[in-house]
């Protein structure tokens, strides 16, 4: 068995690079997708966060709302407070899935895609972690590096990243207004995240996701090999 981290920030490219590693047979775990199932309504994470940041981050509806909570937790200041409700409960339940997957396949490769798997460890909201420093390095890997065998980065260029960001996120028809707030929202996230340069040498891999797919996926599939040889297992054809 192996535990891969898959991480890399805003718009870098980790949900392509996760394509490519599911098509190798690899199975995904998505950090963001554990997330929000816990933000709704009924689950604890959902209770912990209307309880910490107020009635205005709750729909008439009653689901969150993510962009309101989003302005809370980004624009002013309150990130920590987030992480802290979000991230143990996120990663306990990734290790409890990638245990399953373990139960079923001893000898598969389970692949947590998370964009804050450096950032996490620095900001101690993995649980039974310490903060480290946020100024430009994550410190000494500790939790991140016990979570996982290998860790890939995926990086590109900041400001392609923020115009991948922007396609994901507006209509075709988006007004000037809505393009610079979201330029904002992009910039306010990425500020939040250590840069490449911290979290580089403390890859096992990286992947320079500011080419083609044809180049990124290159670079992904020697990784799977390396990977696979890792495991002692053959590297299946990828699924046409």
């Amino acid at each position: 068995m192996l535990r891969v981290g898959l991480t890399g920030s805003l718009g870098s490219g980790k949900t392509t690079v996760a394509a490519i590693f599911r098509e190798h047979g690899f199975h995904i775990l998505e950090a963001d997708a554990i997330a929000r199932a816990m933000m709704q309504p009924g689950h604890e994470v959902f209770r912990r966060i209307a309880e910490a940041f107020g009635p205005t981050v709750v729909r008439p509806d009653g689901l969150l709302d993510r962009a309101r909570l989003a302005t809370l937790a980004f624009s002013e200041g309150r990130l920590n407070d987030l992480n802290r409700i979000v991230h143990p409960p996120v990663i306990a339940e990734q290790e409890r899935l990638a245990n399953e997957i373990f139960a079923r396949d001893p000898d598969a490769v389970v692949v947590v895609e998370s964009a804050l798997i450096f950032e996490a460890e620095a900001w101690g909201t993995v649980p039974n972690s310490t903060p480290t420093s946020r100024s430009g390095s994550p410190g000494t890997p500790t939790s991140w590096r016990q979570r996982f065998d290998r860790v890939v980065l995926v990086v590109a260029p900041e400001e392609l990243e923020i115009q991948r960001f922007l396609a994901r996120v507006l209509p075709a028809n988006a007004t000037s207004e809505e393009r610079a707030a979201a330029e904002r929202d992009a910039r306010s996230r990425l500020a939040a995240q250590l840069p490449d340069s911290a979290k580089i040498p403390e890859g096992d891999y990286v992947i320079d996701n500011s080419g083609s797919l044809e180049a990124t996926r290159a670079q992904a599939e020697r990784i799977v090999a390396e990977l696979k040889a890792f495991c002692g297992r053959p590297s299946p054809q990828p699924k046409s």
